[in-house]
C-alpha cells in the first residue's frame, strides 16, 4: 500500500502543478491578451482539455479517492488512517466539486459567449476573476491532497 500512496500522491501533485501554473500565470497572461484573444484562447483551452492526460488524472483521481478511503478505513492504520481519508475528502470537495459547480460553469458560459464579442468582453474580466478564485481552491486542495498521501505512505 505504500507504493499506492506514494504513487497517488506523487501523481496528485502533479495535479496541482497544473492548477498552479493556470492560478500562477497562464490566466494573468490570458487577461492581459489583446482584445478576445484571451478569451478566445480560453475557449480553445476548455474545448481541448477533454483529450487530455490531465483530464484522465482528473477524473481518475475520483474512484482513487474513494478507494483509498475505503482501504485506510478498513484497515484502519491509525494516523495514516486519517491522512488518507482525509485527503480524500479534500480532493472531492476542493477539487472535484468545486470543479463542476464552479469551473465548469463559467466555462460554459463563456464558451457560449464565443460568437457574441461584445457580451464576450463583458463577461471575460469576471470570467477571470472568479475562474482564477476557484482555480486557487484546486490548486491549494490538490496540493495539500499530495501532501497528506506522501505523508501516509511513509507511515503505513
Amino acid at each position: 500500500m505504500t507504493w499506492l500512496l506514494l504513487f497517488s500522491g506523487l501523481l496528485m501533485a502533479l495535479l496541482s502543478g497544473v492548477f498552479l501554473g493556470f492560478s500562477d500565470f497562464i490566466m494573468r497572461g490570458l487577461a492581459q491578451a489583446p482584445a478576445g484573444a484571451g478569451s478566445a484562447g480560453m475557449v480553445g483551452l476548455n474545448r481541448t482539455v477533454y483529450r487530455s492526460v490531465f483530464m484522465i488524472l482528473f477524473m481518475g483521481f475520483l474512484p482513487v479517492s474513494f478507494g483509498l478511503a475505503a482501504w485506510a478505513v478498513w484497515q484502519w492504520n491509525g494516523m495514516a488512517t486519517g491522512l488518507v481519508a482525509t485527503g480524500a475528502l479534500i480532493y472531492l470537495v476542493g477539487v472535484f466539486v468545486v470543479t463542476g459547480v464552479g469551473n465548469v460553469p463559467l466555462n460554459k458560459q463563456l464558451d457560449g459567449l464565443a460568437k457574441q464579442g461584445d457580451a464576450r468582453a463583458a463577461f471575460w474580466p469576471r470570467y477571470v476573476d472568479r475562474w482564477t478564485a476557484l482555480n486557487h481552491i484546486r490548486s491549494a486542495a490538490s496540493a495539500l491532497a499530495a501532501a497528506l498521501w506522501l505523508i501516509a505512505g511513509q507511515i503505513v
